[in-house]
């Protein structure tokens, strides 16, 4: 297998010489990302509290396939496994449902660094940074619908305290590993049918924010992000964090702008918009999705729109500039396998891009000749881009091809099956 691989890596490796890429730096710069994979796959985001909530906020799983992470050292050792069919070093998302209390009911504005202590431990035993997010939804305070917006100041009050505590764990999260956190806020505030005022919940969730963000941390620490959608299920006629709203508050406060790519219409692609927020914006996070007819959190494939995002991320030289973020959940299929497939599709994507020539392509455009480089774009896909991912994998001691899915079913029978 291993002379397979070599053998074949060095043939595209020539391949692709021939078109003036060097495929040992593309994938020197391939081994430099690290995806934020998100914890809530392997337990279809139910955390390990006891509020008395129902999942809500607008946030549905579908499936029933046995094995589900039952508890934080079930997540962990799932994750374990994924990690290590995932080529690469990478980072890992947490909400903060998924607390340890010992058993205790800590609200979720008490909630404490020391709340995660185990989740620092085994990030820092397995090199892992942390991201995180406050849980503005699957609790009594959020069963109207709305959070931060909402007009009972009460509830207003529990969730900015609640943002705020999640600041700080996130920037002792930064302190303790070594790499900025990404606390991202999402809320799922909006109506089912048309408000007769607009204006006022956007207000309110205005004023919540720079509540919220009052107290300056030092980003080597946490970095801020908020994060809109087009509609959620409840909230089909009005959401209050809308992109513009979005867009708007990320530009004026000085915080990271969340796309993601499920949080669309089904026709839009997020691509064509990274170029045009970063000319304004120093940072993004970008949460990786596939919404089907809807934000439905599927998978992630190697489809044309995520190659396309992919693409404009190299092609503008803004992979340092953008944090790659993993969000969906699929209880209909093994979860660890959901981890890993789309996790190496992501990778996969972003290697295409890094094996363009750019800056032909680049040359191209400027001069006009739009027949050249169509005629490029389209023998680049035919490069044998298979043969370097297998190296990839091989040089990280990741699965080649589809050998992932025997560890996985092993895990299963093993593991999975006694839950």
């Amino acid at each position: 297998m291993n002379d397979r691989v070599h053998a074949a890596y060095q043939i595209a490796k020539d391949h692709y010489a021939e078109m003036g890429v060097d495929t040992d730096r593309a994938l020197a710069a391939l081994a430099r990302i690290a995806l934020s994979v998100h914890c809530w796959q392997g337990d279809d985001v139910g955390g390990f509290e006891n509020t008395g909530a129902e999942l809500g906020g607008g946030i549905a799983t579908t499936g029933n396939y046995p094995g589900k992470a039952r508890t934080a050292a079930e997540l962990r050792r799932d994750l374990d496994l994924a990690y290590r069919l995932i080529p690469g070093t990478h980072r890992l998302n947490l909400h903060a449902s998924y607390a340890e209390t010992d058993g205790k009911r800590v609200e979720r504005n008490a909630l404490r660094p020391e709340h995660f202590a185990a989740w620092i431990a085994w990030a820092q035993a397995n090199h892992h940074a942390l991201d995180f997010n406050p849980t503005l939804f699957s609790h009594p305070q959020a069963a109207s619908g709305f959070t931060l917006a909402s007009y009972d100041k009460g509830i207003r009050n529990f969730w900015i305290e609640h943002c705020i505590a999640c600041r700080h764990i996130g920037a002792a999260f930064g302190r303790a590993l070594g790499s900025p956190c990404v606390t991202n806020i999402w809320i799922p505030d909006g109506l089912k049918d048309t408000p007769a005022n607009r204006r006022t919940p956007r207000e309110l969730l205005r004023h919540s924010l720079d509540t919220i963000l009052a107290e300056k941390i030092d980003p080597q620490y946490n970095l801020d992000a908020v994060e809109g959608k087009l509609f959620g299920l409840g909230s089909e006629s009005y959401v209050v964090g809308s992109h513009e709203f979005y867009l708007g508050y990320a530009l004026t406060r000085g915080v990271l702008l969340t796309l993601d790519t499920g949080h669309f219409h089904p026709t839009e692609t997020i691509a064509d918009k990274i170029s045009a927020v970063l000319l304004y914006a120093p940072e993004l996070l970008l949460h990786v999705s596939r919404g089907v007819r809807w934000d439905s959190d599927h998978v992630v494939t190697f489809s044309d729109e995520l190659q396309l995002i992919a693409q404009e991320l190299v092609r503008g030289g803004y992979l340092e500039r953008v944090h790659i973020g993993l969000d969906y959940f699929d209880a209909s299929i093994n979860r660890i396998a959901a981890w890993v497939i789309g996790a190496r599709n992501t990778l996969r994507a972003l290697l295409g891009a890094l094996v363009e020539p750019s800056d032909r392509l680049r040359v191209l455009d400027v001069a006009g000749d739009y027949t050249t480089r169509l005629a490029l774009l389209e023998e680049l896909k035919a490069m044998p881009l298979g043969a370097v991912w297998d190296y990839f994998c091989l040089q990280h001691n990741a699965p080649v091809g589809i050998a992932f899915m025997d560890a996985i079913k092993e895990y299963a029978e093993r593991e999975l099956a006694q839950r």
